[in-house]
This record gives structure tokens, sequence and C-alpha cells, in this order.
């Protein structure tokens, strides 16, 4: 009477079949492109635009230093010294 039908299981499917239900769907595709995209403008952004506060250091002043810092500053900070 009619055609006879292919079962959905994938029975006599070729391989373009196959690599449909195995790919991401195009949604996720297009979104993970457009991230890849967003973040290469911005790298590209920053680096044209060169460091902010050239100037500007760590905050801890023994850092890269070989001077035996003991985490103390010799009671030079203000308002925390013995005169209170």
């Amino acid at each position: 009477m009619g055609e006879p039908r292919q079962s959905p299981s994938g029975a006599g499917a070729g391989a373009g079949a196959v690599l449909r239900k195995l790919a991401p769907p195009p949604a996720l595709v297009g979104f993970l492109l457009l991230l890849v995209l967003i973040f290469a403008v911005s790298y590209a952004v920053g680096a044209s635009a060169g460091p902010v506060a050239p100037g500007i250091h760590g905050t801890d002043p023994g850092a890269g230093t070989s001077g035996g810092g003991d985490g103390t500053d010799g009671g030079t900070e203000h308002g925390h010294g013995a005169d209170r």
C-alpha cells in the first residue's frame, strides 16, 4: 500500500544522520563562536591600549626584594605608634 518507513533508530541511515545526531545544537555553536569573538576583540582592544598605570607596583613592600622583611616598617605608620 504505502512506502515502508525507516526506523528512527538509525537503521539504514547514512553517516550524515549520525553526524547530525552527535553534533551540538546550532544555537550552542553560535553562542560559543560569539563568545570567542567577544574575547578576541576584548583582548585586541586591551593590547592596543597598553598598560593602564605603568608606574603602579604591588602593595607588598617586601615582595621581590632580598631585604629580610619581617612585615614591620619600623613604626612609620601614622596612628599606630606608641604615642597613643
